[in-house]
C-alpha cells in the first residue's frame, strides 16, 4: 500500500506530538499522527500537569526563557483547543505554594523570592498564619512559605483527550500501528512505514518521548540521545477544596483536581524502561505527603501509576530540524513536557514552514556535535 495522503507525519501521540499536529493543522497543513499506543498516554497521561517554571528553579536560561514563554501561551492555547474540541482542560493558574517546615528551608524560600522579584516574577513570602490560611490542610509544624503567582496546573489527561479531539476536528488522522519506522534517502526524509504500509511525507517529526532514540530508520547522526527517567505517582480521594493550589512539601508535591482527586508526586528514578509501581516508591511519596499534610491519612488511595519522562544529557529538549532534510525532532522535555507543549508546537511548526528561528537554536540536536550543521537553512531573527 502506497498512501501519499500526508504533508507531515508526526510519530508520537503524546501531548507534544498532538500539540504539534494541532498547530500545523491550524496553519493549513495536512497532518497524520502515528503511535503504538492510545493518544495522550505515556508520560503525558502520567504527569501531574504542573505549569511552574519558576517553582522548578530552572537554571538553564534558554530553557527557562522557553518555559516562561510557553506558560504565557497556555491560556490562549487551551482556549483554542477547547473551541475546537468542546473539552475543557481545566487550566488553573492560581499560584503555586511552597511550604517550609524548617527555618533553613524558609530562609531558602525568602532568598528565592528575592531572586524572583528581581526578575519581575510576582510572588509573596508567607508567615505561618498566612500559609495556614492559604492551605489549612498543611501540618501544624509549618513555619511559613512562598506563593509564586501566575503558575499552576492543567489537567493533563483531559488536555490529551481535548487535543486528540481537536486534531480530528482539524482533519488530522490519528492512527495506531504496532510498528513505525522512518524512511530516508541519503539527503532527505521520504516518509514512514507502518504496519499498514508506506506513508509518504515531506516532513516527519520524531515526538516519541522516552523512546525517541529508538525510532526505527532514523540515521544515527539524527538519533536523539533521549533516555527514560521513571516517575511514580499516586492519587488520594480528597474533598474538593481540601487543597486550593498546587503545593510543594518536603519530598513531594500535591496537586488538586476539580473531580476531588489529589495527586502526589513524584519519584525520580533511573530504572530503564521499567514502569512498575513499587512499594518503596509509594512509601516515599506517602511519607512525604503525610508529613506535610497529616490529615491526608484518613483518605483513600484511589490510584497509583508510573511514567517515563524523556531525559537528555544536558537537560534541554531537542526541538527542530536535523541534518536530514525534512526530519525533525521534538523530544527530551524531561519534567516539563506538559508545560512546554505550546512553545514546542510553535517552534516545530515555524521550523517546518520557514526554517529554524533564533529562539530555537539552543534546542537543536546539532548543539551536541552529533550531527552536521543543518544544510540549506537560513535562521530567522
Amino acid at each position: 500500500m502506497n498512501d501519499r495522503g500526508g504533508d507531515v507525519v508526526v510519530v508520537g501521540a503524546g501531548l507534544i506530538g498532538l500539540a504539534i499536529a494541532f498547530e500545523l493543522s491550524s496553519r493549513g497543513a495536512s497532518v497524520r499522527v502515528y503511535d503504538r499506543g492510545e493518544p495522550g498516554r505515556g508520560a503525558s497521561w502520567a504527569g501531574a500537569g504542573m505549569l511552574a517554571p519558576n517553582s522548578e528553579r530552572l537554571e538553564d536560561e534558554a530553557l527557562l526563557s522557553l518555559a516562561t514563554a510557553s506558560l504565557a501561551q497556555y491560556p490562549a492555547f487551551v482556549e483554542r483547543v477547547r473551541d475546537a474540541s468542546g473539552i475543557d482542560a481545566c487550566l488553573r493558574l492560581n499560584g503555586v505554594v511552597h511550604a517550609a517546615f524548617e527555618e533553613r528551608r524558609l530562609e531558602d524560600l525568602r532568598e528565592h523570592a528575592r531572586d524572583l522579584l528581581d526578575r519581575g516574577i510576582a510572588c509573596e513570602v508567607l508567615d505561618r498564619v498566612s500559609v495556614l490560611s492559604a492551605e489549612p490542610c498543611l501540618g501544624s509544624g509549618v513555619l511559613g512559605g512562598l506563593v509564586v503567582h501566575g503558575e499552576g496546573w492543567v489537567d493533563n489527561r483531559r488536555l490529551g483527550r481535548a487535543l486528540a479531539a481537536a486534531c480530528r476536528v482539524r482533519g488530522v488522522r490519528i492512527g495506531h500501528s504496532a510498528s513505525i519506522g522512518v524512511e530516508c534517502d541519503s539527503r532527505r526524509v521520504l516518509g514512514v512505514r507502518t504496519s499498514a504500509g508506506f506513508v509518504a511525507a515531506s516532513a516527519v517529526v520524531n515526538a516519541c518521548g522516552a523512546w525517541a532514540g529508538q525510532l526505527a530508520g532514523v540515521p544515527e547522526p539524527c538519533r536523539p540521545p533521549v533516555g527514560p527517567v521513571k516517575g511514580q505517582m499516586l492519587a488520594v480521594a480528597a474533598p474538593v477544596g481540601f487543597l486550593r493550589r498546587a503545593t510543594w512539601v518536603p519530598g513531594a508535591y500535591l496537586v488538586p483536581r476539580d473531580d476531588g482527586r489529589l495527586l502526589v508526586g513524584a519519584t525520580v528514578e533511573r530504572a530503564g524502561f521499567d514502569e512498575r509501581v513499587t512499594a518503596a516508591g509509594l512509601h516515599d511519596l506517602l511519607h512525604a505527603a503525610l508529613a506535610g499534610a497529616p490529615s491526608l491519612g484518613g483518605f483513600s488511595v484511589t490510584e497509583s501509576w508510573a511514567g517515563l519522562r524523556p531525559g537528555t544529557p544536558d537537560g534541554r529538549p531537542f526541538i527542530g530540524p536535523t541534518a536530514v532534510d525534512g526530519l525533525f525532532v521534538a523530544a527530551g522535555h524531561f519534567r516539563n513536557g506538559i508545560l512546554l507543549a505550546p512553545a514546542t508546537a510553535r517552534l516545530v511548526a515555524d521550523a517546518i514552514e520557514r526554517g529554524p528561528i533564533a529562539e530555537g537554536l539552543p534546542f537543536l540536536l546539532a548543539r551536541l556535535g552529533t550531527e552536521a550543521a543543518v544544510p540549506g537553512r537560513m535562521v530567522r531573527t
